[in-house]
């Protein structure tokens, strides 16, 4: 028969790794660490990568503007019925003649023409 004496605390023996030892703790670091080329934690003194400079500045615009922002949003709102399979101008004027009243100001913007016809999820679903 086995020996219970000390049961699964023996067998399975935890041990801390706290990554500091005591002498490395007491001793002030001289030597400061470098960070990575593209770090991306706050403060650094990294460069920014390219792929986010454009022209010498951030490249941080969307590649929608406000009027694509309000189509969006109709696209989300399912209170207009599904959007997928047609565009946006068939989507609101179904919408109309279903007498659900879509927001004048998306017809307007697909009438203009200046838009995208094809709603957001078109060709990602």
């Amino acid at each position: 028969m086995a020996s219970t004496r000390g049961g699964l605390k023996d067998f399975y023996k935890q041990r801390k790794s706290s990554g500091i030892s005591k002498a490395k703790a007491s001793k002030p670091s001289s030597r400061k660490t470098k960070s990575p080329a593209n770090s991306a934690s706050l403060g650094s003194d990294a460069v920014q990568p390219a792929a986010l400079v454009s022209h010498g500045s951030l490249d941080l615009q969307d590649d929608y503007g406000v009027s694509e922002n309000t189509l969006r949003q109709f696209d989300m709102n399912t209170a207009y019925g599904p959007c997928l399979g047609m565009t946006r101008m068939a989507r609101w004027e179904r919408a109309c003649s279903l007498g659900l009243n879509p927001p004048k100001d998306i017809g307007t913007l697909l009438k203009a023409g200046k838009v995208q016809l094809e709603c957001l999820w078109d060709s990602r679903v």
